[in-house]
């Protein structure tokens, strides 16, 4: 948690999204702990998100990701019965859009229905990729904002009808190697 109170829905996704950050940061140099240079990178963006003055990257470059990776379900990593998933249900109104599709197998598609990713992974004992919990950062964001949900607090903002639970955003992240980027193909049985 941070050594402050968040109380708005931007702070607390631009916290999530500082703490993504510095998580891909340590990832990418394949640090096993975080170090000052990662706490900066967090510190910026959090700071920069909550003023306005940084945004969030593009889509482009999570669509661009999402090509390049192997087919698989972004959530258990089979490459069988594979279909596209919305990640926020349209049951939620969640929308035919591009950023809000992923591959999915058939098992997790129906067993995440209409749920919350976040709130589906806790149920199944899961946590998501770096790469999947960005796009579900970006897409909340995107729909807060517009919604004019920003200055809400969380509660107010799921009373309000808000699809995504914003009280389950990671708020801190483990050691970095404990994470993977994105869920990669099962290893063929030998």
């Amino acid at each position: 948690m941070p050594p402050f109170r968040l109380v708005t829905v931007r702070q607390n996704l631009a916290w999530s999204y500082g703490n993504l950050a510095m998580a891909v940061m340590a990832h990418d140099r394949g640090d096993s702990k975080y170090s000052t240079p990662h706490y900066m990178v967090r510190s910026k963006l959090y700071n920069g998100l909550n003023k306005e003055t940084l945004k969030m990257g593009s889509f482009f470059k999570d669509e661009k990701l999402k090509m390049e990776m192997p087919k698989a379900c972004c959530y258990c990593g089979t490459t069988e019965k594979l279909s596209l998933d919305h990640l926020v249900p349209r049951y939620h109104a969640g929308a035919d859009t591009a950023d809000n599709l992923v591959w999915a197998c058939r098992h997790c598609n129906s067993s995440k229905r209409a749920s919350d990713l976040l709130d589906w992974l806790a149920q199944v004992s899961r946590r998501p990729s770096l790469y999947l919990y960005r796009r579900y950062v970006k897409l909340a964001t995107c729909h807060c904002t517009e919604l004019g949900m920003m200055e809400m607090t969380p509660e107010e903002a799921l009373s309000a009808g808000c699809p995504f639970r914003l009280d389950l955003l990671i708020m801190w992240f483990p050691d970095p190697l404990t994470w993977t980027l994105w869920v990669l193909p099962e290893s063929p049985a030998p």
